[in-house]
């Protein structure tokens, strides 16, 4: 898989330096992942299956893989300055993104603060609304621990990043930011300019309910929910196994939004 890696660096983003990989060539697509996660890590199927049909610009956000740490809190308006500030680095001026989870959440926010930047933008999993998440979840963020991360996702930063505190660091930031989620502003999503495409699961974080109001409320949106859980139609589910067939038709779709209109 690795061979088909064109470019890896660091990008400054608005103080630190972001972690960056590039595969392929052609029109840039922005891979954007979730919370606790890497970049690498989630879009790896995406990538596979996408390598040779755009320019796959893969990052690591902040306090996230090999990018390096803040010590303030993280919000999503930050993470969508830091996504600008690569493109600027990289004399980019228009892309569309891909996002998973809070990756999509931060490309929304992204898209509303920047959009003459996006072309188009697939959000798979992102929410916008504190109801827009499964009954219990903010409770369940509150009563956890470090201890209650996923084995795959500590697994995956202690790989990138060996450092304990570091690792601590992440969690406490991504967590304090859910915890203290704020809906984002009213009608906000009525000023999206570009096609938009939502992507979720009958059995993901994020209540279906909620994808097909965002739907509703974007100009240029399209909704796909799929027989799946919290990511397993683009990625590994949290076993490890992988569901060709369903993330082979996800991609599918996606391309097919891709394509030139």
């Amino acid at each position: 898989m690795r061979e088909i890696k064109s470019k890896s660096g660091y990008a400054p983003a608005n103080g630190i330096k972001l972690y960056y990989e590039i595969f392929g060539t052609g029109k840039p697509l922005v891979l954007i992942h979730g919370g606790g996660s890497s970049g690498f890590s989630d879009f790896e199927e995406t990538v596979k299956r996408l390598h040779d049909q755009y320019q796959l610009i893969v990052i690591d956000l902040q306090n996230h893989g090999r990018s390096e740490h803040r010590t303030t809190p993280e919000t999503f308006e930050q993470d969508a300055k830091d996504i600008s500030a690569v493109l600027d680095f990289f004399s980019i001026e228009k892309a569309s993104f891909f996002g998973f989870s809070n990756g999509a959440t931060t490309l929304l926010k992204f898209a509303i603060m920047y959009p003459d930047k996006v072309e188009k933008l697939i959000a798979a999993s992102g929410n916008t609304k504190r109801e827009g998440l499964l009954d219990g979840f903010f409770e369940s963020m509150e009563a956890s621990t470090i201890n209650d991360i996923p084995p795959f996702l500590k697994e995956n930063f202690m790989k990138l990043n060996p450092d304990p505190e570091k690792f601590r660091n992440m969690y406490e930031k991504d967590s304090q930011r859910m915890i203290n989620f704020k809906d984002f502003e009213p009608e906000s999503l009525s000023l999206l300019t570009c096609p938009v495409f939502l992507i979720g699961g009958d059995q993901d974080v994020v209540k279906t309910t909620h994808l097909a109001a965002m739907q509703q409320q974007i100009p240029h949106a399209r909704l796909l929910i799929l027989p799946a859980n919290h990511g397993n139609y683009m990625m590994a589910d949290f076993n490890g196994d992988v569901n060709d067939q369903l993330i082979d038709f996800t991609l599918g779709q996606i391309q097919h939004f891709l394509a030139p209109n």
